[in-house]
């Protein structure tokens, strides 16, 4: 590989570590590399996962970030609180204003709440070289908000990610540049790198490519056949090659679709689950209302309880539409038309696309239409002023509704 051809740049991956947990400790006086500390998503359910754990729990007794709440031990140092989602989303924009102290905004790119890549090129002469900025910035992110982080520096993105991920989780900050991915890289297993998951495993294994440096010998034509786009792209990150943009562009995508869905806390009998596909039917016409849209393809997905299967299906309509007892209407029938009649269900979602502008759409001249669309707007604009809950369908109060529970939290944790 011959990587004078390839462009480099100065990429830094930030992860905050145990960032759930190190935030609860600060919040609680607490030492997030010394103290005890796990966040579950409901102490009234024993079941709950545990969101995160503190780096001393992980340690001392093994915890990770998918056990349940019911398998913490038994043990007086241990502390535990309920996720404050609100409070993560509120220090992840007080970090990233942080960030602009030190980069222009389109050097950040967001990857979740509590990572992102940063392009430092060309700031040699403020900072110096990557790692000086990168300590730099270690140090101002404990001294201001006490919460440590790791950092992976590369010549790309991938290189960053992946080497924050494999070695500078442990080590604090580590360098991988293109002439370091045969021996940092190439003998880690596949399952550990970022991007390929169970399943991709299982069959990269079936083919005799057990670590990276396998994948990177491994036969491109093979690898395209097989998978795809994907196999090309998974030979060349072998390498260490990624030319993904390294500055955000603010490119706003066209929507494709607007989907709601919920993992319910118990099982649901069909006349409670009609109750739960009402609540979120009205989200998702809320949101294309939003937008200015209206879908022809509406979809309904079940989940049973206890992984014991459901289905998928959809069904399109000749008029477009956003009108919430339109698309209900039309999840009923796929309900009935497809639920067996008899399983508990533990999981709802339904989505809108196939998606027009609003006001290209047909009337009905046997329906007014033009009302109950007026309807919903109306509804909308006092959600919009007094509150999500302002004013809610009276299936909604019952306790079989959602919508009131779930907005007191973002991303399904209490807020």
């Amino acid at each position: 590989m011959d990587y004078h051809l390839l462009p480099r740049h100065q990429i830094l991956c930030i992860d905050m570590r145990s960032f759930y947990a190190s935030v609860e400790c600060v919040k609680h006086g607490l030492n997030p590399m010394r103290d005890m500390l796990a966040v579950v998503g409901d102490k009234r359910r024993s079941g709950s996962i545990i969101l995160a754990a503190s780096p001393a729990l992980k340690r001392k007794h093994g915890v990770k970030n998918v056990s349940r709440y019911f398998e913490l031990p038994y043990d007086p140092d241990i502390y535990v609180v309920e996720a404050k989602m609100g409070d993560y989303v509120n220090v992840s924009i007080e970090i990233t204003k942080l960030l602009y102290q030190y980069v222009p905004k389109e050097a950040i790119h967001p990857y979740s709440v509590d990572e992102m890549w940063i392009t430092v090129d060309g700031l040699e002469k403020l900072y110096g070289g990557a790692y000086q900025m990168a300590t730099m910035l270690q140090e101002e992110l404990y001294e201001t908000m006490g919460l440590h982080c790791a950092i992976g520096i590369g010549d790309n993105k991938f290189l960053a990610k992946v080497v924050m991920d494999l070695y500078a989780k442990k080590q604090g900050i580590t360098a991988c540049h293109y002439e370091d991915v045969e021996r940092l890289l190439w003998p880690i297993p596949i399952e550990k790198v970022w991007g390929i998951g169970q399943r991709l495993t299982h069959h990269l294994n079936r083919m005799g490519i057990l670590n990276l440096g396998q994948l990177a010998h491994f036969s491109l034509d093979r690898l395209k056949k097989r998978f795809g786009v994907i196999g090309e792209q998974l030979y060349w990150h072998a390498w260490g090659v990624d030319l993904s943009p390294v500055y955000d562009q603010f490119v706003k995508e066209e929507q494709k679709g607007f989907g709601h869905g919920i993992t319910l806390l118990r099982d649901y009998s069909a006349e409670e689950t009609r109750t739960c596909i009402l609540d979120l039917t009205e989200e998702v016409c809320r949101r294309a209302r939003t937008h200015q849209k209206a879908g022809r393809t509406i979809h309904l997905s079940i989940g049973y309880a206890n992984n014991k299967g459901g289905f998928h299906r959809s069904r399109s309509i000749d008029l477009p539409t956003n009108m919430t007892m339109h698309m209900y209407h039309i999840c009923l029938q796929l309900f009935h038309t497809f639920y067996d009649g008899h399983s508990p269900i533990r999981r709802v979602s339904v989505s809108l696309d196939n998606l027009y502008d609003d006001k290209e759409t047909q009337l009905d001249l046997f329906d007014d239409q033009e009302k109950k669309k007026d309807l919903g707007y109306a509804m909308d604009a006092i959600r919009e002023k007094y509150g999500s809950t302002a004013i809610l369908r009276a299936t909604s109060y019952t306790e079989a509704g959602i919508t009131r529970e779930r907005s007191k939290k973002i991303g399904g944790h209490y807020a």
